[in-house]
Order: structure tokens, then C-alpha cells, then sequence
């Protein structure tokens, strides 16, 4: 944890009152619950590590193991009891206080992610292993003045970012620019992937990745 939070993730600083505050990219509480689920649910008979990816707009972390008999990565999104796959490594992390409660991890970092407005985490079951997947927003300032974008394709990521998505028209009336230069730009977004294109002629709109 305290590698990823000092080395690897960035935080934005904000001021309350004199005090400094720092928000991180990935909500700390749901990154130490994903590395405690790798400890707790890991198949230690295979010698391999826990892996963590990670790369500019997410965090990766994966245990080789297995999922319960006849479970799902659908019966782990539901509410589900605990089955951890070591469960003398879980009840020592639960009764040192680092596990609170049975069978809420995966909601907790729903949760957290959530509160910040991030994606919610995505889990997969794969490679004989289990990941867990966080993605950042991107759509920050800080971030995409790092992306070599134009000033109306900067502030638009930003203005419309809470709707979800562009029209061409309404980035026209917005800039005050030609149909031309707006399709230029907003496909230049598409290329960058940070819109995805949706329909044709009129009905084109451009959408923001969920």
C-alpha cells in the first residue's frame, strides 16, 4: 500500500482552510481491500506471486486461484456468503481487524469507487487467476493537459463529461466553429479513445466510455 500510494499513484492537492489535502486517483480503502482479498482468496500451491499492473488510466490485481464450486463472477457481485479459498489466512486477517465483515468486498469497493466518482471496479476470472480491475478519470484537467489535445477538445472532455456524451451541432454552438472543424476535433477524441463514435451523418453522437 504504501508503495502504490507514494510511488506509483498521483494525488491532487487541494486546500481547506491552511490544511493540504490529497486525493488520490483510486480510493485507498478499496485498494487495500482488493490486496487483502488476493492474500486471503491466493492458491499458494502454485508458487506464483500476486501481480499488480499499473498503467496510466487504471490498477490491475491478480491472484492465481479458483472460484467456489458452481460460482460465478455474477453470484460474487450479488450479495453471497464468504468462501475464502484459505480460510485460516481470512479468519487471522479478520480477527487482527484488516478483514471487518464476511462477503462485503466486493460491494465495499463498489462503494468506494463510486464515492469518488470513479468507474465501478470490474472483476474477471481468468489465466487460472482472479482479476481486479480500477479504472481512474481521466477526464481531469490535469490528465488530459498531458494528452496534446486542443483548447476546445480540453474543455469539452470537461463540459461535457457529466452528460455523457457530444453532438456535433452542440459543439458548433458551443465554439462558435464549422461543422468541419467540429467533426476534426471530435473524431480526433475518437482516435485518442477517449469518445467512442455512435451512428452516422445526423444522428452521429460521441459518446464518453463507461
Amino acid at each position: 500500500m504504501e508503495i502504490l500510494f507514494s510511488k506509483y499513484f498521483k494525488a491532487y492537492i487541494s486546500y481547506e482552510d491552511i490544511h493540504r489535502i490529497e486525493t488520490f486517483e483510486y480510493p485507498r480503502e478499496a485498494v487495500r481491500e482488493a490486496l487483502l482479498n488476493a492474500i486471503a482468496h491466493k492458491d499458494y500451491s502454485g508458487g506464483v506471486p500476486i501481480q499488480i499492473s499499473v498503467y496510466k488510466d487504471k490498477l490491475m490485481i491478480w491472484n492465481e486461484g479458483q472460484l467456489p464450486e458452481n460460482w460465478t463472477i455474477e453470484t460474487l457481485l450479488e450479495k453471497h456468503s464468504s468462501k475464502p479459498y484459505n480460510p485460516d489466512i481470512a479468519t487471522a486477517l479478520f480477527r487482527s481487524g484488516y478483514i471487518e465483515s464476511w462477503g462485503r468486498g466486493i460491494s465495499k469497493m463498489t462503494e468506494q469507487c463510486l464515492e469518488m466518482e470513479l468507474p465501478e471496479p470490474s472483476f474477471y476470472y481468468r489465466s487460472s487467476g482472479f482479476w481486479v480491475e480500477f479504472k481512474k478519470d481521466i477526464y481531469n484537467q490535469q490528465y488530459l493537459e498531458t494528452l496534446d489535445l486542443n483548447e476546445r477538445q480540453l474543455n469539452a472532455l470537461l463540459l461535457f463529461k457529466e452528460k455523457g456524451e457530444i453532438v456535433n451541432s452542440e459543439y458548433v454552438a458551443q465554439y462558435n466553429i464549422t461543422d468541419k472543424t467540429a467533426r476534426r476535433d471530435l473524431l480526433g477524441l475518437v482516435e485518442k479513445k477517449l469518445l467512442i463514435k455512435r451512428g452516422e451523418k445526423k444522428s452521429t453522437k460521441y459518446v464518453f466510455p463507461q
